[in-house]
């Protein structure tokens, strides 16, 4: 069993420490009987997914991540240990939790009570998947330079453009999509709409391969008319609404990162106590312990950052730009140096296809890139700094 002795830090209530447990127990006994189809192929993956937010959803798991109350706020601890405990026994599961929250996060911090009640309860119930559209082609981090336009027509607005590198794309129920409307330029005349799957006009142009298995698209807008009635907040309001969701999702990353390190730390301590080189356990020797002391630093000080970063938006309900943007930073750049130790230790068999090691290796590369690239963050954590510093000043 994985170590969960960071439960009893003062981070944490006694609810916190509930929800973990059951959680993990539940990834235990629920996750090892969902067999893996075959994730090279699109329906193999999509079912899979679907039937880990069923179990989730079943089982209440999938409660953190909306606000059902209006006025309500994320526990964001609570998503945190989530994706962490998730990621420790299967990357998928993961994806799924988080992109429930994520495709869903703009409506219950800025829906009406009628979007709220129509969008949020299937997908708690994991009966329906939920997704958040705001990469394009040409507009990753640069969300001022989007071009997919939303023009008003009516009672209705008419969207034309591209969006990649959209999870769950081609199996969501919904889509929270963010368009210029053109109030003001760039990030000042955006906004954001939630699009039927199934609306006329919105179809899936591709879908996206990476090295660990997720449901990725590429989705077209053409003459896609969508209801005013549809928008999230108002209009040019599409970017305050973007980063709002991003500002709580962010931390969780860093705690999926934590997971997907624990768990190659974890791997890592049996395979060194059982490994016999020279006559001797591998564990014995000075340069594996050296590996194995920095992992557990790197593990415990990501630890201290992500759940500083929830605990702090939960209890003093501010915005945690630095701290999260810290905490996904260093979590992810962490988490991809332990596991690289990690398949070090295991020498050949950790490059081994289909390994526990082996896939967190495929698993942990895109968490430095999605929300927010660790370059991106730097910049944002600089910037904090500096302003920090000048109205102390």
């Amino acid at each position: 069993m994985m170590d969960r002795s960071y439960l009893e830090w003062p981070f944490f209530t006694k609810e916190h420490v509930d929800f973990a447990r059951r959680l993990d127990t539940f990834c235990r006994d629920q996750l090892s009987r969902i067999e893996s189809e075959d994730d090279e192929s699109e329906a193999g993956l999509d079912r899979t997914c679907r039937e880990i937010a069923r179990r989730l959803g079943a089982a209440g798991f999938l409660d953190p991540c909306v606000v059902q109350t209006a006025g309500g706020a994320f526990d964001v601890r609570r998503l945190c240990l989530g994706r962490e405990i998730l990621a420790s026994h299967r990357g998928l599961a993961d994806f799924v939790f988080a992109m429930q929250g994520l495709g869903t996060g703009p409506i219950s911090l800025f829906g009406t009570e009628e979007q709220r009640k129509r969008y949020l309860p299937p997908v708690v119930r994991g009966e329906n998947i939920a997704a958040f559209a705001l990469s394009e082609p040409n507009a990753g981090s640069d969300v001022a330079s989007m071009t997919t336009r939303a023009v008003r027509d009516g009672k209705h607005y008419v969207v034309n453009g591209t969006k990649t590198w959209i999870s769950n794309g081609g199996i969501a129920a919904h889509y929270v999509l963010f368009a210029s409307t053109g109030e003001a330029p760039g990030a000042k005349g955006l906004s954001a709409f939630i699009v039927d799957a199934d609306t006329p006009g919105l179809k899936i142009a591709e879908r996206v391969r990476v090295i660990a298995p997720h449901p990725l698209a590429t989705l077209k807008f053409e003459d896609c008319r969508i209801p005013a009635s549809a928008m999230l907040g108002n209009p040019g309001e599409g970017f305050q609404v973007a980063m709002g969701t991003l500002d709580v999702f962010r931390t969780t990353v860093g705690a999926a990162a934590l997971g997907f390190a624990r768990r190659a730390l974890h791997e890592a301590l049996g395979r060194v106590l059982e490994r016999d080189v020279f006559g001797k356990k591998l564990s014995t020797f000075q340069l594996t312990q050296a590996k194995i002391a920095d992992m557990g630093v790197g593990v415990d000080a990501a630890a201290l950052l992500v759940y500083r970063a929830a605990w702090t938006r939960d209890t003093a309900k501010r915005r945690i730009t630095r701290e999260a943007s810290m905490a996904k930073l260093y979590a992810t750049e962490t988490a991809q140096e332990v596991i690289d130790m990690a398949v070090q230790l295991f020498g050949g068999t950790g490059v081994v296809s289909g390994k526990a090691v082996e896939t967190l290796y495929r698993e942990i590369r895109a968490l430095r890139i999605y929300e927010g690239t660790s370059e991106i963050q730097r910049l944002v954590i600089a910037n904090e700094i500096l302003k920090s510093f000048s109205k102390a000043s």
